[in-house]
Parts: C-alpha cells; structure tokens; sequence
C-alpha cells in the first residue's frame, strides 16, 4: 500500500457505483481499513465532499477483492457499506450490484484470466451466509467489454451485460420458520435468499405503494413504524440487535402497475432505494412466491414460468427464480440476474489527512 494514496478503480455496478480495491492494497487490520476508508469516501459528511462518495448509501460503496483460497471459486468479494453522516463501516449484508463489476475488476487485476468472448468468474461472497456465485462478463480478445447495448432500470445509459448466477443461500428461506409473522404490530413475512428482508404490504402502513422516495422518507411518522419493525425482524431473523447495522431491509409490496408482477418501496434501511438491490430483489421474489406470504397475496395472478418482474421507484427488475418446497421448508433452487457494469476511472484515490 502507497504510503500516499491507493490504487483504486470507481465503477458503476447495476444500480449503485463503488470504489473497488485489491484486499493488498488496504490494510490488514479492521480498524485501520475502515478508517481509511471513511477518509478515502468523505464520511461523515452529508455530501462527503472531501471524498469521493456521492452522498447517498448507493454512492458510498466499496467492494474488497483479493483472489481466492477456495478450490469452488476464483476471487472473494467483501462488501462493504460507509455510511454517509456516521463514522461506520458494516460488513454486515453483501451487495448484488457491486458484485456485477467484481468478475470485470478481477479481470483487469490479473486475477483471472480473460477468455474469448466470455470468461466466468466464480466470486466467493465473504457477507452473510457467503455462497458462490458465478459472473458470465464479455471478454471479446484479452479485454473486458464496457460498451454493449444492455439497458437495465435505473442506469440511463445502456453497457455490456454481466449475467450473473445464484446458488442456494446457504441459510433457512424463512428465518422465523412461518410464512407470516406479527411484528410490531404489523402481519409481515421474513424472508432471507441471500439478504435479510422484511415484507410488509402497502395497505398495513396506510398508504398507496406507488410514492416516490422522497414522499417515503419525509413521512415520520411512516419512517418510526418501519425502524420499530425493522428492529423487530431483526431479534425474530436471529440478527440480535440491529438499530446500527444496515439489515434487515424493509421491502413494502403493494399490486403492480405497469405490467410487472409486484411493486416495491425498499427502505435501506433509513433512505428510500431508487430502485432494488440485487439480492434483495431475489430474497423479495422468493418471499413472494412462498405460499401463504404477504408478499404471495399482491403478487400478479399472471406471472408464468420462473420469471419474476418486480417493479421499483425506477422501473422495473426481473428475476429468475426457482422455489421448491418438496413437502417441507422451501428454499431457492436457482436464481439468476442481468446487470450490467462499467469502469469510471482507475488510478490513484488520495484519502484526507487522519488530523482531524
């Protein structure tokens, strides 16, 4: 590590941009990593101007890749979440965006090797219940295609496709083993496919599901239920106490609108998404699809085959997804996504003075 600045590449991943680091070229220590790591993206600090976050949890992102000591893959990938306004660094949920640009960074690192046409890498996913999934990223010659003609909701612009491919998460689909819980009041259904969520349908907050972010988050009121819900989930999911971590995420459902199959407004856990996260997205079909759910009760009576089309602030998501249950406790058989990832710069990030 450069006793100056960092190496360090900013990409977009899906929805949300982050900067990417070699696990080398941070330090080893906890402590001292996150504390660098504050400096290097601003926080605290609401627009993080002295850093190059960009003042919003989607912006304020870091994925940490180092190659792999797992025969089953080719690069672990860290997620890291900095917040914005508070001196905190979690580790506690992954990031499915940020992972559409992990095979990409491995690629232009040296870790893996690029293949003609299309090279998979296997990511090692060190959040949570980890898992392997599998990157199919463009690699026309020796290099990694950015340009394509893949628009995904969200992104204005359109890139090239990262498909990327979901095992079975290694926990319980249900956490609390019912389909549906009381919380806080509240008839809701908890649901973890990778990332901890919480449905709760539109009608039980008393409003419509289709407001924007903004109108969400300006609702106290609305914003004290959903935190004494979250803070509910997370003793009855097994999180213990999470009033400073970033799980589990409330996902509100409510009937969709403009041909998808459900609408969502996720809290993440105190800001509105603009759209959905990718594992959040999964763990909201899969909710959805699990019978006797609150989540099965708004889905669209004309969804056919595996695909789920789960609308958001932005427009809409699709997930494949396949669900058995075989008589007993139903889990993920398959799942799979379409990203897309692109690299806005690589170089040299120079983090503030640690004086305060």
């Amino acid at each position: 590590m450069s006793a100056d600045g960092i190496r360090c590449m900013l990409m977009r991943g899906g929805t949300s941009k982050g900067a990417y680091f070699l696990a080398d070229d941070l330090p080893g220590d906890r402590a001292e990593r996150d504390d660098l790591l504050l400096r290097v993206l601003g926080s605290p600090d609401a627009r993080q101007i002295d850093g190059i976050g960009g003042g919003h949890p989607l912006t304020s992102k870091v994925a940490v890749v180092s190659a792999s000591a797992d025969s089953g893959a080719d690069v672990d990938y860290l997620f890291l979440q900095v917040q914005v306004d508070e001196p905190i660094v979690s580790d506690s949920q992954t990031c499915g965006n940020l992972l559409a640009g992990v095979g990409p960074f491995a690629i232009e690192r040296g870790l893996v090797e690029a293949r003609d046409q299309t090279t998979d890498v296997r990511i090692r996913v060190m959040n949570g219940h980890g898992g392997t999934a599998i990157a199919h990223v463009a690699t026309p010659g020796e290099r990694v295609e950015y340009a394509g003609d893949v628009r995904i909701s969200g992104v204005p612009f359109a890139a090239a496709a990262v498909s990327l491919e979901f095992p079975p998460a290694s926990g319980p689909l249900l956490p609390t083993g019912h389909a549906t819980d009381v919380l806080a009041g509240l008839t809701v259904t908890c649901v973890d496919a990778g990332m901890p969520v919480v449905l709760v349908t539109a009608d039980a907050l008393g409003i419509a599901g289709d407001e924007t972010p903004a109108e969400l988050e300006g609702d106290a009121a609305l914003r004290g239920r959903v935190e004494a819900l979250r803070l509910a989930a997370g003793s009855a999911m097994g999180l213990g106490d999470v009033s400073a971590t970033t799980v589990p995420k409330i996902s509100i459902v409510s009937p969709a609108s403009n041909g998808g199959d459900i609408a969502t407004r996720t809290f993440i856990p105190r800001r509105v998404h603009t759209s959905i996260g990718v594992v959040g997205a999964i763990s909201v079909a899969a909710g959805a699809l699990v019978p006797g759910s609150v989540g099965g009760g708004v889905l669209g009576s004309a969804r056919t085959g595996s695909r789920v089309r789960i609308e958001h602030p932005t427009g809409f998501f699709d997930v494949e997804i396949e669900l058995e249950t075989n008589g007993g406790s139903p889990r993920v058989a398959r799942s799979a996504v379409i990203r897309t990832a692109r690299k806005l710069f690589d170089g040299t990030v120079w983090p503030r003075s640690g004086a305060e």
